[in-house]
């Protein structure tokens, strides 16, 4: 997957400002490429999970989609642990499709990766960051 540096930046600053909760977004693009971030709420208010608004969902899909983007990926923070799916996240991965992006800011370390999870099996994805 290949994101801007700039949409990393986003992330990382949305992570902190929301921290400790987990903070959470879409992934918009084509293909693998992500064109935009949809920052969104955590509505389950927690630091070691998140949930997206099904109504927000809704706006934020068809505003992708007027852009001519789809939702490609979700993204979400880990305030306290690894940028790596925790059991909670791949229970709860159920869209074989997208890309799972997990950024960490344990010990204000800022790592960020890219998952894919396939029936609770978990591959790690090329992570390409574009220097704009």
């Amino acid at each position: 997957m290949e994101i801007k540096k700039a949409d990393i930046l986003k992330i990382f600053s949305q992570g902190e400002k929301e921290a400790p909760i987990e903070a959470c977004g879409y992934l918009a693009g084509k293909e693998n490429t992500v064109m935009k971030i949809f920052p969104m709420k955590n509505i389950d208010d927690s630091e070691e999970h998140f949930s997206l608004d099904p109504e927000e969902q809704f706006k934020v899909m068809r505003e992708a989609r007027s852009e001519g983007l789809e939702i490609i990926g979700v993204y979400h923070t880990h305030p306290n642990s690894p940028a790596r799916p925790s059991v909670e996240d791949i229970r709860l991965a159920h869209d074989n499709t997208k890309i799972y992006i997990i950024a960490s800011l344990l010990s204000g370390s800022k790592e960020i990766k890219a998952y894919k999870i396939l029936e609770g099996n978990i591959k790690e994805k090329i992570l390409i960051i574009d220097g704009d």
